[in-house]
């Protein structure tokens, strides 16, 4: 069994035919999906779908390009959301400092009060770290929270050890497909295997294979295989250990395990 630790299932994209996108993912053996929330506008969205497919799992937090249009009194409603669903993080918070127009005060306010909660909680979170890893770490030295998943990591083997000894694991997805992202390649095939889960960021961050198309879960055992042929090992030993690693990291996926 494949966990896609990374998925937005509840996605305007897969309006038409979610129901098969989620069989496809069961068929490839992709037996667990993390559907996170970027705003509170779509919290009910992924709630939804975790109700509605035995697979999905909700995690629940404002994501930082979309901190501009928050209101604080949506950190009310994330908490109540967190106290009633029983989700498995806070996520997906963060930053990004790739967006050329942005708030970074704003978007250090929402996450550092989003860190508070899922630290007042006992959940782990996931995070959105674009151009941003070293600020996302600062702030995880000041608020410790229970471990987590740095989503799409794509910064340096300093900041992914220090990470890892933060209690977080490290998602790896469609981009290191590309033979081109020769560093991120170097990562995954050096990390410890024990560090590493597997993501699709479905609709986004296509693979090699399927560039200007939508991305989906069925498409994570590929991904697994190429993890499997940058470490010279089988893809049932990949399977095993992110899997084992999803769990270690969101204890809550052991409960439909």
């Amino acid at each position: 069994m494949l966990v896609d630790t990374h998925c937005h299932l509840d996605a305007a994209e897969f309006d038409g035919d979610r129901s098969t996108v989620a069989d496809a993912a069961l068929l490839a053996g992709v037996g667990l999906i993390v559907v996170p929330s970027v705003e509170r506008a779509n919290f009910g969205a992924v709630a939804s779908v975790c109700r509605d497919y035995v697979l999905c799992r909700g995690a629940y937090g404002i994501h930082p390009m979309y901190v501009d249009q928050a209101r604080e009194d949506d950190l009310d409603a994330l908490q109540q959301t967190l106290l009633r669903e029983q989700p498995l993080a806070v996520g997906e918070i963060g930053l990004d400092r790739f967006i050329e127009v942005r708030d970074e005060q704003r978007q250090d306010f929402y996450f550092s009060a989003q860190l508070k909660m899922a630290r007042d909680a006992s959940l782990p979170v996931l995070l959105h770290t674009r151009r941003a890893v070293d600020p996302t770490l600062k702030h995880l030295r000041r608020c410790v929270v229970t471990g987590g998943i740095a989503h799409a990591f794509s910064g340096s083997r300093q900041q992914a050890d220090e990470f890892i000894k933060l209690g977080f694991k490290l998602g790896f997805g469609g981009a290191m497909s590309f033979t081109r992202a020769t560093r991120l390649r170097e990562l995954a095939a050096t990390l410890p295997l024990d560090a590493i889960v597997l993501e699709t960021d479905a609709p986004d961050m296509s693979p090699e294979w399927k560039v200007g198309a939508r991305n989906t879960p069925d498409q994570l055992p590929r991904i697994a295989r190429i993890l499997a042929d940058l470490r010279g090992i089988t893809v049932q030993e990949v399977a095993e250990a992110t899997t084992a690693n999803a769990i270690a990291v969101l204890p809550g996926l052991a409960r439909i395990h």
